[in-house]
């Protein structure tokens, strides 16, 4: 009868046991996917995806200047940021930091955040993983080596990019950065269009588009005028996306 109930006895602690390590083992699951959830709802869904806008219930937007050309336009441009003490951000080519090294440090000295955009401005979404990562660890090691710098945001040139673009991004420690207004000021050369554009319907979390030509040199100042006189914070692309990347 006594090995009869330590039998019983020990049955029941073994289903109690195998019962508890079940429950245990689920709720350890359950407490990783919110994790998880809470993960991505913070930092992205995936680590790889591209970054159009920043927060939108937040009042800072950023003008993107990309920089291949337009050299005689940039010292009109940094005055006027200048004077509305407006940082922001520029994504420089490779070549043009080897042909100008000296307006690289202008631009960076003068508070301004640098972005790489590759080296020879090509096509990212028509290049395999090696050329993807020449072109964007290139940049990066000629900025370094002018300004010490190590960048960490990519905007692929003509925004073009495939998942190899983004996985390289990612491994070479990078944020892929699109854009969520354009001001084709490369293609229409019209300060008034330029303007429009950077301004309309513009809403905290925007990143907006340009580059360094004589017509968004013209319009620029009253786009800042505009941000400024409708409680909108212009600043750098990682103070835009920081709230919610």
């Amino acid at each position: 009868m006594k090995k009869e109930i330590k039998k019983s006895f020990k049955e029941k602690f073994f289903i109690h046991g195998i019962a508890n390590f079940i429950i245990f083992s689920v709720l350890i699951v359950f407490v990783c996917l919110t994790l998880s959830q809470s993960a991505k709802s913070v930092f992205g869904t995936n680590s790889t995806d591209p970054i159009y806008n920043g927060n939108k219930n937040s009042n800072k937007v950023s003008l993107m200047i990309n920089v291949y050309w337009g050299t005689e336009y940039l010292d009109s441009m940094l005055e006027t940021l200048k004077n509305y003490d407006v940082k922001t951000t520029f994504f420089v080519g490779g070549q043009w930091v080897e042909k100008e090294p000296e307006y690289l440090t202008k631009i960076f000295n003068a508070g301004h955040e640098i972005g790489n955009h590759g080296f020879f401005h090509r096509d990212h979404d028509k290049l395999s993983y090696e050329q993807n990562k020449e072109e964007i660890s290139t940049c990066h090691t000629m900025v370094k080596n002018n300004i010490s710098l190590d960048m960490n945001l990519f905007a692929p040139p003509s925004g073009a990019f495939n998942k190899t673009t983004l996985q390289v991004a990612n491994d070479l420690g990078y944020k892929t950065i699109m854009w969520s207004k354009d001001t084709i000021d490369w293609r229409d050369k019209d300060a008034d269009l330029v303007y429009t554009r950077a301004t309309k319907n513009v809403v905290g979390g925007d990143l907006i588009l340009m580059h360094p030509t004589e017509h968004t040199a013209k319009a620029l100042p009253k786009i800042l005028e505009y941000y400024k006189n409708n409680n909108l914070v212009a600043t750098t692309v990682s103070n835009t996306i920081s709230s919610t990347n």
